[in-house]
């Protein structure tokens, strides 16, 4: 996978590499220091003085009400767009990125979707075939690739966009509500072959979520962001071993106890 450092500091807008850190520790897969955006001038941040690290390996869950600049985090994190003031880190310098809707092409097969993402690396038609092929195989979609999008349930959708991802060998894998729109024993059955795949790839994860029970049961540390402006304002480290289930004792009282903090956040707001 793509180690290579990208670091975007602000508002100077310069790009530049970090060298290793000479004392040989991990570099943060992610890193977010004093990050704050404005979409127009004198309107009120979006985000202001976010501080976020995200270990090698980690599975992140960010979680807050709608509106309170989760994607508006996670965009910038890809470098879909540039915080008005702050400093980016990724160790990877193209994060996969994994939205809502699947986005497939719907005239190719799934095969074929998975291909453009290696086809934009440069891999080969013999070598391309032969990956997404392998990609398919890691998220259960085993003789499905000469299927088209129509031909697809929703889960089995999101299950290409995630191979296709996966495709892009990045070790930093972005994910916005990519389960939202799906029923919840679909949604069950991705969360199984998510924390799978996490595991055997090594992926450092940001899942950005509205559902408490769903960051529960996946992160290994959740972020809870207030709203206006978009802030972190609790984190929770989750020491409940996977696998874990929707059901687990442990995901429930956990849940409970971030709900209860994400009311008071939206009471705040509303007063």
């Amino acid at each position: 996978m793509s180690t290579s450092p990208l670091v975007r500091e602000h508002p100077a807008g310069t790009t530049a590499e970090e060298p290793s850190r000479p004392d040989g520790a991990l570099r943060p897969a992610v890193r977010v220091e004093g990050v704050s955006q404005v979409f127009e001038r004198g309107a009120a941040p979006v985000l202001q003085g976010v501080d976020l690290t995200v270990a090698p390996g980690e599975f992140v869950c960010l979680l807050g009400a709608s509106g309170c600049g989760k994607s508006t985090l996670l965009n910038l994190i890809a470098g879909l767009a540039e915080p008005t003031a702050g400093r980016i880190e990724v160790s990877a310098r193209r994060p996969a990125l994994m939205f809502q809707e699947a986005a497939l092409l719907p005239w190719l097969t799934a095969a074929g979707n998975v291909e453009l993402a290696l086809r934009a690396r440069g891999v080969g038609r013999p070598a391309r075939r032969e990956e997404a092929l392998r990609l398919l195989h890691l998220v259960n979609l085993d003789g499905q690739d000469g299927k088209r999008v129509h031909e697809l349930s929703g889960g089995m959708r999101q299950r290409v966009a995630l191979a296709r991802a996966l495709a892009q060998d990045s070790s930093v894998l972005l994910m916005d509500e990519p389960f939202a729109a799906l029923d919840a024993i679909t949604r069950d059955v991705l969360h199984q072959e998510l924390t799978r795949v996490w595991s055997e790839q090594g992926l450092s994860i940001v899942f950005v979520t509205h559902n408490v029970r769903e960051a529960a049961r996946l992160g290994q540390r959740v972020v809870l962001m207030g709203s206006r402006p978009g802030r972190i304002v609790r984190e929770w480290q989750v020491d409940i071993p996977q696998p874990r289930t929707i059901e687990s004792p442990g995901v429930g009282s956990l849940s409970a106890e971030i709900t209860r903090q994400l009311h008071q956040e939206i009471s705040r707001h509303g007063h």
